[in-house]
């Protein structure tokens, strides 16, 4: 569904990326997982049309789209899930979620796609008229989950999901993605939790100051010495 092939990424003279070549295959989850200042969140942003390219090609079920603008490429189903979940602090729940399907234009199915956000997510339910910015850390990462799939996304990005949040809920994300992906959704997941993501991965890829370094499936990943010795710590999935 999306390849990525020698992309380089600079700020001003910092190189970001340093000529990434990646693939996700249709219906998987493929995670990215690295150190704080890896240039994972480079790379999500830059597929996304956020950040722009030096060099290199992105292709999105067979096309270049490389520099195209971030609202044409949500139109096309590539939606992120940004760190930090930056949802709107001044709208209520619902108006989030409304938010996220700006873009469609198959009115009678929203209402029904917000009764799955809301299956999936009771508490959003208990405070859909509630003010964004009175939600908990938690809370606010479900709803920025929930307002990206109610785009429809072909391909969700998800950036450093678990950021900030306490283990119980940690273990809540993570099972919120598998529940995303059993549901054919295709996910690149970003995440500084290595042991938790590639838990859950079918590939994953380790980048380190702009370079891949190791890729393999997720679970060969979770045994590799090299990983093991770098990202310390129990899995908590």
């Amino acid at each position: 569904m999306l390849r990525i092939t020698d992309l380089k990424v600079h700020y001003g003279g910092i190189a970001a990326l340093k000529g990434v070549s990646l693939s996700v295959p249709e219906g998987k989850i493929v995670t990215l997982v690295g150190a704080n200042g890896a240039g994972k969140s480079t790379l999500i942003r830059t597929i996304c049309g956020l950040v722009a390219a030096e060099s290199g090609s992105i292709r999105f079920l067979g096309r270049e789209i490389k520099g195209s603008p971030p609202h044409l490429l949500a139109r096309e189903g590539i939606v992120m899930v940004p760190e930090g979940r930056k949802v709107f602090v001044n709208l209520s729940v619902l108006e989030n979620l409304l938010m996220g399907a700006f873009a469609r234009d198959d009115h009678e199915n929203i209402a029904r796609d917000i009764e799955d956000v809301f299956r999936n997510f009771p508490r959003l339910r208990e405070r859909s008229a509630q003010p964004a910015g009175t939600l908990s850390g938690g809370e606010q990462q479900m709803l920025a989950v929930g307002r990206a799939l109610m785009s429809r996304p072909k391909l969700l990005l998800l950036d450093e999901p678990s950021l900030g949040l306490a283990p119980l809920l940690i273990r809540e994300v993570f099972r919120i993605i598998q529940t995303i992906h059993e549901e054919e959704t295709t996910i690149l997941l970003v995440e500084q939790n290595a042991m938790a993501a590639l838990h859950i991965a079918d590939y994953g890829y380790v980048l380190e100051t702009g370079n891949l370094v190791l890729e393999g499936k997720g679970r060969e990943l979770l045994k590799n010495e090299r990983v093991r010795e770098a990202y310390l710590g129990e899995s908590i999935v």
